[in-house]
């Protein structure tokens, strides 16, 4: 099952809403029913429904059912204006947060909102935006594919530009685009999270990032004036790089040359591209013996609901999460209603979440 199924359950649901002319009060489906209907787990049905009671589409009561709230049709003005919204994922991780935070501004501006999936995959990206295009997106909020990497699809954004339609891109962009876009500072994160580290008493660290995303890049950036602010020398020795596409299968492809950052490099501490890299990196020292953190420490980026139920606690930076979203989406509002005001790009500063994957050295 595709880890966004249950958004594709939010979109029925609303459609089925407006299509039956449903009112408040309505009795609506069981969650056993939607898990049947849709061949789903009743969890995936729950994630849902949650998301369609913070929106006021239904209401749940304890030992009566599901109820119709709201018909989502009847918050949209006249003209049916529509944002179009693309994302590389839109699965467990922090993508759903970021998803809430769009759709909770778009809504109260009575816009609606259409969604794409690229899986990080440009050609992907390129059907997505034709695909919005051709249904008529009054703006666009993207978070880009590969972003590191030449882009083919320039000339659709000329084009996108070229037609008036207002882009925002969120967590990244691209190098080229002169569009606005809605980030965290992962350069300052890169930072806070080796400083960190030789803050606790480190003396050489290491590091692992995506080479394919402008993300990983700036994380590498802010890693490397850290370490240099702190006199370590070499450090790009100490320095992996994957692609996104190899994360899934990072620790078993590329075992020993893991092996040979922690133990061989002499490092007591690494810093991890996200969470989802950090956790899958403490399972791996785990299962070769090495503990966490009285061998190696660890810091993520992202401060993902997985941190905290890890194994091992994760250290990490924290991603605002919902509150980029609802940035992106006041930014497109604001270029929707004023197509002459200029956007600026907008930065979060990271701050970090201190849990138990960070070991003390004395100093």
């Amino acid at each position: 099952m595709d880890n966004f199924k249950y958004l594709t359950i939010v979109e029925w649901t609303k459609n089925y809403i407006t299509e039956n002319n449903l009112t408040e009060g309505d009795r609506f489906f069981s969650e056993n029913e939607l898990s049947s209907m849709h061949n789903v787990s009743r969890q995936t049905v729950r994630q849902a429904l949650n998301v369609l009671e913070n929106q006021n589409i239904i209401t749940r009561m304890r030992g009566s059912g599901t109820f119709v709230k709201n018909n989502p049709d009847k918050e949209i003005l006249p003209g049916h204006v529509n944002v179009g919204l693309i994302s590389t994922y839109f699965g467990d991780y922090i993508f759903p947060s970021i998803v809430t935070g769009i759709e909770k501004v778009l809504r109260r501006n009575n816009i609606g909102m259409q969604l794409a999936i690229t899986r990080n995959k440009v050609y992907e990206e390129s059907r997505a935006l034709c695909s919005m295009m051709e249904q008529g997106v009054q703006g666009l909020i993207i978070e880009p594919s590969k972003s590191a990497l030449p882009n083919q699809n320039i000339e659709l954004f000329q084009t996108l530009k070229a037609k008036n339609i207002p882009i925002v891109f969120f967590n990244a962009k691209y190098p080229w685009a002169d569009f606005p876009c809605v980030s965290l500072d992962d350069s300052a994160a890169g930072k806070l999270a080796a400083d960190h580290l030789f803050k606790m008493g480190h003396k050489k660290i290491c590091a692992i990032f995506a080479v394919d995303d402008i993300q990983g890049h700036e994380r590498y950036r802010g890693f490397m004036q850290s370490c240099i602010e702190n006199g370590v020398e070499k450090v790009e020795e100490n320095v992996m790089w994957y692609t996104t596409k190899e994360s899934d299968t990072l620790f078993s492809l590329f075992e020993s040359r893991i092996l040979k950052l922690l133990k061989a490099s002499g490092a007591t501490g690494v810093v991890c591209y996200n969470d989802r890299l950090a956790i899958d990196l403490i399972s791996f020292c785990k299962s070769h013996r090495i503990s966490v953190p009285d061998d190696i420490s660890i810091v993520g980026i992202d401060d993902s609901k997985f941190a905290e139920i890890s194994d091992i606690p994760l250290t990490s930076v924290r991603h605002p999460h919902q509150l980029l979203g609802e940035k992106a989406a006041e930014t497109i509002v604001g270029l929707i209603k004023n197509p002459n005001r200029k956007a600026e790009d907008f930065l979060f500063t990271p701050e970090i979440v201190i849990r138990n994957s960070v070991k003390e050295y004395n100093l």
